[in-house]
């Protein structure tokens, strides 16, 4: 057992924070002002080859693994960039593992190396506004037509849809009640988001705004057949393949943004004199700050514990989810004693800690809840009888 960084490790880590000083807070509450997407951190990005990190070589990757890309996303949201730098590139690192896995050989040739070189820009269109969570009700609905499928239906809450030129989406190509398992008969389409036929509505929200979400209107979009990644009706079963990495990475994430949250206060607390001393002399700033350090340390091990198990080909289902679980929690408490810490102050957009309280909702909400995250340990890990 082992807790270091490789020598490679700590070299992507370094590597990362130094492009990563080229956008500083500064820059990112420019962009938290104007909602501009952060083309130049995903063009700095794609230029230093860090968004195939965990592709394979073979299409211009790096060949690394969940782990090296856990380290990365870390490093750029602990830099102050928070989820608005995350979420930039969040697609590019673990979106496309469904077609990196059983896409064809023609497939991976012609999709990954653009997405890669940060030619194109790709989107993740699973979720639902009647489904949620629950992906097998999704109403979606892809026709066989000669030479493809006829798409129809909405879909929510998808991150850079915006920007992107392709979109990975899950579609119903058999009814759910011609099936004997809710989980067959879905099918799984990496295809181009052609503007004629989807119609891409923007969702104003709370916080990240220079990362768009949006509504998808889909009327009538034809895929040819070469786009379908893998058997018709096997989607759902390629689309949980990419899940475990997805909640490590926001784990990976929601800890490095509680990292820039504390050390700004740190900072703050060693700065701000109030009767004559430095607030950080006293323990009722000291004591929440030390909580949420140790908090996002706890987190932390266990964000490396699912990613090393992940890539060894090991379960890590419970693991990724309580990562996530954990990550996000010591994330809120750390972003929360921020702004307590700043008083006031901490209310100021110049301050940053408000925008880290703002975006700290992302993975406490997204992708999955905390609440059904509890669901799971207690039915998969406690094989407590299942509660919905």
């Amino acid at each position: 057992m082992n807790f270091l960084m490789t020598d490679e490790q700590v070299q992507i880590k370094e590597s990362i924070e130094e492009i990563s000083k080229q956008f500083d807070e500064e820059y990112w509450l420019k962009k938290d002002s104007s909602g501009d997407f952060p083309h130049e951190l995903h063009k700095a990005m794609a230029d230093g080859g860090w968004l195939g990190i965990a592709m394979e070589q073979n299409y211009g990757g790096a060949g690394l693994g969940i782990t090296e890309a856990a380290i990365m996303m870390q490093a750029i949201s602990a830099s102050g960039a928070g989820m608005s730098g995350a979420s930039a590139i969040h697609m590019n690192i673990f979106g496309l593992n469904p077609v990196q896995v059983f896409a064809n050989e023609q497939q991976k040739q012609r999709f990954l190396p653009p997405l890669i070189a940060g030619e194109e820009k790709a989107c993740f269109a699973v979720t639902e506004p009647n489904a949620g969570l629950d992906t097998t009700s999704l109403k979606t609905f892809a026709k066989k037509v000669a030479g493809g499928y006829i798409l129809n239906g909405q879909k929510i809450w998808i991150s850079t849809a915006q920007q992107a030129h392709r979109m990975l989406i899950i579609a119903r190509t058999t009814p759910k009640d011609e099936v004997k398992k809710s989980t067959d008969g879905l099918s799984l389409f990496y295809t181009k988001l052609d503007r004629e036929h989807v119609e891409v509505q923007r969702i104003e929200k709370m916080g990240r705004k220079c990362v768009d979400s949006n509504m998808l209107f889909i009327d009538n979009l034809f895929v040819p057949d070469e786009d379908l990644i893998g058997q018709e009706g096997k989607g759902f079963s390629y689309l949980l393949h990419g899940l475990n990495p997805e909640r490590i990475l926001i784990a990976a994430e929601a800890i490095g943004m509680g990292q820039a949250a504390l050390k700004r206060a740190v900072t703050y607390a060693k700065e701000r004199e109030v009767f004559g001393r430095p607030i950080g002399q006293n323990q009722s700033i000291q004591h929440p700050l030390a909580q949420a350090w140790m908090a996002l340390e706890a987190a932390n091990l266990m964000v490396f514990k699912a990613a090393t198990l992940y890539d060894t080909g090991k379960p890590c289902g419970a693991e990724a989810n309580t990562a996530k679980y954990l990550a996000a929690e010591a994330c809120f408490q750390a972003c929360q004693a921020a702004v307590a810490t700043h008083g006031g102050m901490g209310f100021a957009k110049e301050y940053h800690v408000e925008r880290y309280m703002r975006e700290c909702w992302i993975p406490r909400l997204a992708p999955i809840s905390p609440q059904m995250i509890m669901n799971f340990i207690s039915e998969k890990v406690l094989d407590l009888p299942k509660s919905y």
